[in-house]
């Protein structure tokens, strides 16, 4: 929705802001990140939303952009992950970090997010680990990596174009990008990640 931020709480974590639509003003939870992203109070600010229908409550739930509401979503399909932890994991990592963590099984990470335990962690890495890379993370993540975006991204979809598992695909591009370095070539990337996907 496109709509005029009048007010903003709790923006040290997962919190809240207050969207107005058409003189009707909307409590909107969202993530850290998206509450950073939505720039000073009183701006015009367009929002990705979601709506939780319970028995006994409605919730909106606003992303800055559409992959935050998608990560969102898959987050909430593992059991015991509820709204509250999604938005707190969003809060703590970057879309890249998150997905870079879940194709190298690195639940440490994951547990980094409030409210995330270790046995939690290890269950959304394992039910994610292979669905991560479809949502395509790395080519979709922050501004600021989005020099490398491009290749990174076309390199991971030349190995799922090969057959590879998406999972797998982001954990051998991950690891070639670390090795080769900022600025390395589709080409360099590419190669170097089916060496380490086939070993």
């Amino acid at each position: 929705m496109i709509a005029k931020l009048t007010g903003r709480l709790d923006s040290s974590g997962a919190g809240h802001a207050v969207i107005d639509v058409g003189g009707v003003g909307y409590l909107v939870e969202a993530s850290a990140r998206t509450l950073d992203a939505l720039g000073a109070v009183g701006g015009d600010v367009t929002i990705h939303t979601e709506m939780l229908v319970g028995e006994d409550f409605l919730r909106l739930l606003g992303f800055a952009r559409a992959e935050e509401r998608d990560w969102f979503r898959l987050l909430t399909s593992v059991q015991g992950v509820g709204a509250k932890v999604a938005l707190a994991i969003l809060s703590a990592l970057e879309i890249g970090d998150l997905q870079r963590a879940l194709a190298s099984g690195d639940s440490a990470m994951i547990a980094r997010a409030n409210g995330v335990g270790p046995k939690l962690a290890q269950r959304i890495t394992h039910e994610l680990k292979d669905k991560a890379g479809a949502l395509g993370g790395i080519a979709g993540s922050s501004p600021a990596r989005g020099t490398n975006a491009g290749p990174l991204g076309d390199a991971i979809a030349a190995l799922t174009s090969l057959g590879f598992k998406p999972g797998e695909a982001s954990a051998a591009v991950a690891a070639a990008s670390e090795e080769l370095g900022t600025g390395a070539s589709l080409d360099a990337l590419v190669r170097l990640a089916l060496k380490k996907a086939a070993k």
